[in-house]
């Protein structure tokens, strides 16, 4: 490709805040997908993730969309992301990163993406990365028709609406807002935007933890949460403990190791029917996804930010172990559910910014 911005570049990231900013910022919905560098060039068009890897081969039906809708040379930056019914839906989009290509063509046809794009990185023989986000911005705007799978992010200089959007575009499934410094060039690898994302706190059963790749102390531990049927569903892990307290944790949790044979609600045969640990990992089939399997008797609170289906987006935070609290009583019943939002709104109309 002959373009005046190449691959790889790595896409400009975001710091996290508490609140939404003031000031001179273009604030975007944070769409919940795969971020992704689009680069065409003629018909060779080039899909790349935020860690430089290639994503043209898992997602044929949008390489074919990005040929009808976009112009014939330029660079844009943005997420793509899977639409179930109202709502984005993060497991299916997970499901393209597959081997198989007779499975990757199945699912562009079942569940086919869609490109959400926010940033214009070159245009023709232009380079615009040098240029502020308000003049990028606005030629992205006006790159390309309406077309129903690449569309252009809604965005507003108006941080009451941005708020708004906090509050509201979580039920179809966003997790966010994105504030952007209207002057700013974009700058590569670079935290120079920043995300405010929901945070929540849900009390867990601890039944097992990872070990950590540096040797024998805690990698991550293993949480859980009752269903009605009363089984443990495993919801995700907490891992952000510095070294000391990995090493302390290995000690802490000894007498809670079950025993050899021991009947355990994540070791045995798999019923199929609820959510466990232990599955290959679709990025890392290497990766190792043994774990020390724990009596599910200590209950210990943490800081989500998202629920996608039965388990938590991202990894969890832990604030503190709860002995007050009985196992038993850890449900999904504690859990914040947001209300319902049609992600039509949130897209708005094909082609539309």
């Amino acid at each position: 490709m002959a373009l005046p911005v190449t691959s790889p570049i790595e896409p400009m990231l975001a710091k996290s805040a508490a609140t939404v900013p003031t000031g001179g910022y273009l604030y975007e919905p944070k769409w919940d997908g795969f971020r992704c560098l689009v680069f065409r060039d003629g018909d060779d068009i080039e899909l790349g993730s935020r860690g430089g890897k290639p994503l043209t081969r898992y997602f044929p039906e949008l390489v074919a969309s990005l040929a009808e809708a976009l112009p014939p040379r330029c660079v844009l930056d943005g997420e793509i992301v899977v639409v179930q019914g109202s709502r984005l839906d993060f497991d299916r989009l997970s499901d393209r990163i597959h081997p198989a290509a007779s499975r990757i063509r199945l699912l562009a046809a079942e569940t086919p993406a869609t490109f959400v794009a926010f940033d214009l990185l070159a245009a023709g023989d232009e380079d615009l990365t040098g240029r502020p986000l308000a003049e990028r911005h606005e030629a992205l705007t006006r790159l390309f028709a309406p077309h129903p799978h690449v569309r252009v992010s809604r965005a507003t200089e108006d941080v009451e609406l941005a708020r708004t959007w906090f509050e509201t575009f979580e039920g179809a499934g966003l997790d966010g807002v994105v504030a952007k410094p209207l002057a700013d060039p974009y700058r590569p690898g670079e935290r120079a935007m920043v995300k405010i994302k929901h945070e929540r706190t849900a009390d867990v059963v601890v039944a097992g933890y990872r070990l950590h790749k540096s040797g024998p102390v805690v990698g991550s531990l293993m949480l859980g949460l009752y269903l009605e049927d009363g089984v443990l569903n495993y919801v995700g892990g907490a891992s952000a403990f510095t070294m000391a307290r990995r090493a302390a944790l290995v000690d802490e949790l000894v007498p809670l190791v079950a025993d050899e044979g021991q009947e355990h609600p994540w070791v045995g045969e798999d019923d199929g029917a609820h959510r466990r640990p232990g599955t290959l990992n679709r990025w890392n089939a290497a990766k190792d996804r043994s774990f020390v399997a724990l009596r599910p008797e200590r209950v210990c609170e943490v800081r989500y930010d998202q629920l996608q289906a039965d388990r938590f987006r991202h990894n969890a935070r832990f604030v503190r172990w709860r002995p007050d609290r009985e196992p038993a009583s850890c449900g999904y019943d504690q859990l914040d559910v947001p209300a319902a939002y049609d992600l039509a709104d949130v897209l708005g109309p094909e082609g539309s910014a």
